[in-house]
This record gives C-alpha cells, structure tokens and sequence, in this order.
C-alpha cells in the first residue's frame, strides 16, 4: 500500500489520506482546517490531478473531514462517496453551513477567492453520497484489484466510522475519530477484535495523560455543580460547544439534570446551527436507533435564541446558561463575542467540555491564569482573567491508553500515526516502539509518499 498525508499542515486540520492498494485509488475524508480560511484550509489536492480516483470514503461529518469535499468532487466528477447512513443524513446540512460561513467570510478576510462551493454545487453533488450501514461489506473494483470495505461504528459523533478495509490477503483499518466510552446520546466505538496487517489511527488525545476519577458520569455532576454555583452567584455560565454532537450531548445532560432537581432555575440560552442539528439528531434516532436524542428536550428546557448581536467586551447582563459554538471559542464565532464580556467578571464561568487545540482562543484560554491579560484580537479587546474557566473532561476522542490497547491487540506489522499535534504522536511512538518493537511505526510527514 502507498500512503500519503495530504493535510499539508499535519497535526489535526484539513483531514485527508490518499491510498493506493493495486490499482485502486482511494481518498479518506477532505477536510477544512479550522483555524485557517480560503485555500490555505483546505488539503494539498495537487497529488490527486491527473489521477483517476476510484472511492472517497467519508468517516464522519465534522467540518476537519469533510470541509474541501466537494473540491475533490468537483475535480473527479465520477468517483463514488461512502459514508455511513447518519453520516449521510447530516453531510448536506454541514457542508451547506460551510458555503454560509465561507460568503461570510469573503467580506470579513477579504478573500477573493471564498467560497470555494456554493450551495447548487452541494445540491448537485449529493446524488453521489452513497450510505453504507454499519457492518455490511462492500465490495469495489479498479481495473484489476479489488477491495473489501466494511464501516463500523466509532463511537465520537453521530455516524462516526472505522473503516476496514480487505485487499488481497490484507486486512487494513483505519480508526478515523474515536471514542470507546459511551456518551450520554451515542454508544461508544465497536471496532473487530483481532489482527490487521495495517492500522492507520488517530492520536489526538496522546498529550494527555488520563485523568484520575474523571469518568463520564462524574464530569457530568461537575459540571451542573458548577453551573449551580456561577448562577447563585449571580453570574453568567458560557458553555462553548462544537455544533455537531458535543451541543446536543451538553443540552441531554443540563435536560437530565433539571429534570431530576439537579439543576437551578434559570434561563437556557443556544442557537445556531448545532440547533438546528437537533432535528436530523431526532431524525437519525427514530430512524436508525444509533442514537438517544429526543428534540422535545428543547421544548421542555425552554430554550431562548441566543442573543444576535453581542457588543465586544460587554457583558450581556442576562443571568443564564449559554451553550454555542465555537467549541474551541474561534475568532468571529459567539462564544467567542460572548466570552469578551464575561472574561472580566469574577462571577462568571466558561466551562470547556471538548479538545481545544493549544493554538485557538479556547486552548489560550484555558493555558492562562486568573489575573492574566487576554485579548480577543479580532474584537479589539483586552481584559483581565476574572471569570472562572474550566475543563471538563468530555472529549469525543479516547484516551491515548484505550488507543494504546487497541493497537497492540491489532497486531499491526505498521501503525500509522495521524490526527494528532506532535507532542501527541510523539508519545504513540514511544509507547508503541518500547511494547511492541516488532511493530513498524509510521509518523508520515505531510504530502510525502510512504510505502506501507
């Protein structure tokens, strides 16, 4: 197998592997990185010109997998799309987002270029996603080899995929995003037991060690405590949250908890697009049973729209719990207008409930201290570290030791390492090198070709 990373940054971004096992061709995710706008977002697609793909596999519908997807859609008219059947189910509506986000974009950035698709060019690609349910084998064929692939559930958002592949006599699997653990809407990963030839996995939790006593159940508790605590105090609770996944687990969790008289009465704020997800979540649960998510949830917490148009640096002084995006509180996004103005107070919170990369707002955030200077640069704002942050520990990805024990019990002849910043896959190869020194250990560099 030829393997290249085409995430032209590496670390975690614009998600994309090309492969080639005989004569096929095929592209794992095309992803945006979030961090970066216009073609500087999306993957290096110069190795796929003049090659004719033969399968894009789709593992998930976050914005780092799917962003740039119609791009390489566009460019291989007649290749076919594979993803799961929730993943089809949300793909559209994410990827339209992303045309909306990107027209914005083009006044804000000045950038000619924005967007790189439009919304007719969406619709008239969709006819290609082609679902594949969880455990069902499928079979593909270039002009003489021929493949196997099976999707299975992995757990980390709705419709998440690992996606095993059979050439030949190699068995190759590929993690994409994973989480073992159960969440409070969605079961965690059921990956085959057993050997591969090849596991291709992620590694974005590889930095962090695990946390003594921070189960799922326990983090929950933490966190209605302390939301409890910032509003009898008279305070605000901001809850930045990834639209897709993370808001619909947060918003089961704060039902749940004024359901049973655990939570204080106060006003719900959220809006946006992970909003509106929750009727496709509610969809693919009555549809598929992959799911515990029930819309009305919304209706029984009585949840207001989140106020359209915050002034930066200024605190809404409305009593309450606010749940929106961005996750990772990235620059123009309302967590990150809101957070301007609570920041300053002592009786607010920002509580983090997700991965924030170290080089976003929310990963400064939480590496500052109280009394630090922050600013919000694109808001022109400066202000002190009053409000109280905090980390919660529910991550949609596994811990660097679940991972560890899967890929020993893989048997793998090679591991590749991808998905994660270099501290992160810096740690995998240590791990993996001093228990299993027969395992080859790949850290591929970005655009460069690797024989597998």
């Amino acid at each position: 197998m030829n393997l290249i990373d085409l995430n032209r940054e590496g670390g975690i971004g614009a998600n994309s592997l090309f492969l080639r096992l005989g004569d096929l061709r095929i592209l794992v995710d095309c992803g945006m990185h979030p961090k970066l706008a216009g073609r500087a977002a999306t993957p290096d697609l110069g190795k796929l010109r003049g090659v004719s793909l033969d399968l894009i596999i789709v593992t998930h519908c976050h914005l780092d997998h799917i962003g740039s997807l119609p791009l390489v859609m566009r460019e291989h008219p007649d290749t076919p799309v594979i993803l799961s059947t929730a993943s089809r189910m949300l793909i559209e509506r994410m990827l339209h987002n992303s045309a909306s986000v990107m027209t914005r974009q083009k006044e804000e950035l000045q950038l000619p270029d924005l967007p790189l698709f439009t919304h007719a060019e969406i619709d008239r690609l969709s006819k290609r996603f082609t679902p594949i349910p969880f455990g069902q084998a499928k079979r593909f064929r270039g002009n003489k080899d021929e493949i196997e692939v099976i999707l299975h559930p992995a757990g980390h958002v709705v419709g998440a995929a690992g996606v095993e592949i059979h050439h030949k006599h190699r068995g190759i699997f590929i993690t994409g995003d994973v989480l073992f653990e159960d969440q409070r809407t969605l079961s965690g990963a059921k990956f085959p037991a057993g050997h591969f030839d090849t596991l291709i996995m992620e590694t974005t939790r590889g930095a962090t060690e695990r946390p003594v006593d921070k189960g799922r159940t326990r983090e929950f508790g933490r966190l209605i405590d302390s939301i409890n605590d910032t509003i009898q105090r008279g305070g605000s609770y901001l809850i930045p949250v990834f639209a897709l996944g993370r808001m619909q687990e947060v918003l089961s969790i704060v039902h749940d908890a004024r359901k049973f008289g655990k939570l204080v009465d106060c006003p719900i704020f959220a809006s946006g697009l992970g909003m509106d997800l929750a009727d496709y979540f509610d969809e693919i649960a009555r549809k598929t049973r992959q799911i515990n998510f029930n819309r009305n949830i919304i209706k029984e917490l009585k949840i207001k729209p989140a106020p359209r148009k915050l002034n930066p640096g200024e605190d809404p002084q409305q009593n309450g719990l606010y749940i929106i995006s961005s996750g990772m509180m990235v620059e123009n996004t309302p967590s990150y207008a809101l957070a301007s103005g609570l920041l300053g107070h002592a009786r607010n919170s920002i509580g983090f409930v997700g991965y924030c990369d170290p080089d976003t707002p929310g990963g400064a955030l939480l590496a500052s201290k109280p009394g630090d200077t922050f600013v919000f640069d694109t808001l022109h704002v400066k202000t002190k570290v009053k409000a109280r942050v905090e980390r919660f520990e529910l991550s949609g990805h596994a811990d660097r030791e679940e991972l560890l024990q899967f890929a020993l019990q893989t048997e793998a002849r090679t591991v590749v390492l991808t998905h994660g910043d270099p501290p992160a896959r810096a740690w995998f190869m240590q791990q993996l090198t001093e228990k299993a020194p027969q395992m080859k250990v790949l850290d591929p560099v970005p655009l460069q070709s690797y024989q597998v």
